[in-house]
């Protein structure tokens, strides 16, 4: 009977919508402690550890941090490339009018950090390279927040965060792609664009089993990864051939199955593992200088500051010009509690910093701006929020009744 308890518990807490949010913090927790405790020995050998896959001549190898950053995170760049067609399909993103307000809250959620950032390092032109780190928002801790204010919350607030999340997703996927690409392989370049016309026959076929389109898709993997394009764009190419519709039963979609069956795996396996292998901070040594540098003190200026600037001004303009009008249920209070959830960073935030620096500083730490970025956004959001809700639950014009 007990053990019926505990697994009925557990199903509940996965089932909870910050669940994914709190198995994420609860990693990159785990790995702060670790690596500032006499552990940091065996995480350092962890994430360092060699790995390599050889057949004959052909090798990949490479140590754990890089497996996961290329090869678990190819796979979470492969469900959110699922998420963008389908929303852009028949979600969200499907009517242009309901996408005006998120996209430009998200172009300017993601420009004045970026400002933010270079002010405060302006005359270090090594470290402009580090623009992009407060440009993204981390959904998962977004929601995982907002879910913790129960079902006050109005739906479109949700929508709208939500909405914001993808657009940031879709600048982050461009701006690695255009900014953080090394010297190119035209070679590998070239595999990988002929694993594209296969995808395409597969898709206009209807070909509605995955298997053909994931082995393909793990040549074009091996064939970026070797090109100077990171290989976690793949997987986003490959999302955007997986059919949405079996032509040959409306009621199934391969693309929804799909990315219901990958949700969990990524959620509460390789989000987490991420996390565990990119937090672990080592604060021995570390000084004013370390911790006040210009550089994590210009990525949780832009993530705190640059976030809610951004997002605001643009929703101002927006809705000054006439082009978008207030969601329904919500108020600028709402909006403002919302663009200071923008503001936590850290899952992209961090894969940007070590595609950024890839540790080659040892004057600083990025992932400390990250991470102070992104807690104080978090607080500062659930407090606004929680206080706006407060005060619509009081008086208001405001329709909390619908389930968020």
């Amino acid at each position: 009977m007990r053990i019926i308890w505990q697994y009925e518990g557990l199903r509940h807490f996965f089932e909870f919508e910050a669940a994914g949010g709190i198995v994420l913090a609860l990693a990159a927790v785990a790995a702060m402690i670790i690596a500032n405790s006499p552990l940091n020995v065996w995480y350092e050998g962890f994430i360092h550890a060699p790995v390599a896959i050889q057949i004959g001549e052909f090798a990949i190898a490479k140590d754990a941090h890089h497996w996961i950053n290329d090869g678990l995170m190819a796979v979470f760049f492969f469900l959110v490339g699922l998420e963008l067609k389908r929303e852009v399909l028949i979600g969200e993103l499907s009517n242009v009018k309901q996408i005006i307000l998120p996209a430009g809250a998200a172009l300017g959620g993601m420009i004045m950090p970026a400002i933010v950032y270079l002010l405060f390092n302006y005359n270090e032109p090594e470290f402009w390279k580090g623009w992009a780190i407060p440009a993204a928002t981390d959904i998962a801790f977004a929601l995982g927040i907002l879910s913790l204010l129960g079902n006050r919350v109005p739906n479109s607030l949700k929508v709208f965060l939500v909405s914001i999340a993808i657009f940031d997703d879709i600048g982050a996927i461009l701006i690695i792609a255009l900014f953080y690409t090394s010297e190119l392989s035209l070679e590998s370049l070239a595999v990988a664009g002929l694993c594209l016309p296969f995808l395409y026959v597969l898709n206009r076929r209807n070909v509605t089993n995955i298997t053909p389109y994931l082995l393909i898709g793990l040549i074009m993997w091996i064939a970026v990864l070797k090109s100077g394009i990171h290989a976690t764009l793949a997987g986003v190419v490959l999302a955007l051939f997986i059919p949405m519709f079996d032509r040959t039963d409306p009621e199934h979609s391969p693309l929804e199955e799909l990315e219901h069956d990958l949700h969990n795996t990524v959620a509460f396996g390789i989000l987490p593992i991420f996390a565990f292998a990119n937090s672990g901070i080592s604060l021995e040594g570390a000084g004013f200088a370390e911790l006040f540098h210009s550089v994590p003190l210009g990525i949780a200026a832009g993530l705190f500051i640059g976030k809610q600037l951004g997002v605001m001004f643009m929703c101002w303009l927006i809705f000054k010009l006439g082009i978008s009008t207030m969601p329904k249920g919500m108020d600028y209070k709402q909006i403002y509690g919302a663009a200071l959830l923008c503001g936590v960073g850290f899952t992209m935030s961090l894969f940007i910093g070590g595609l950024a620096f890839a540790g080659d500083t040892t004057m600083f730490d990025e992932r400390l701006g990250i991470i102070m970025g992104s807690i104080v956004s978090g607080i500062a959001g659930y407090i606004m929020l929680k206080m706006s809700l407060k005060d619509n639950a009081s008086g208001t014009s405001v329709d909390l009744t619908r389930p968020h």
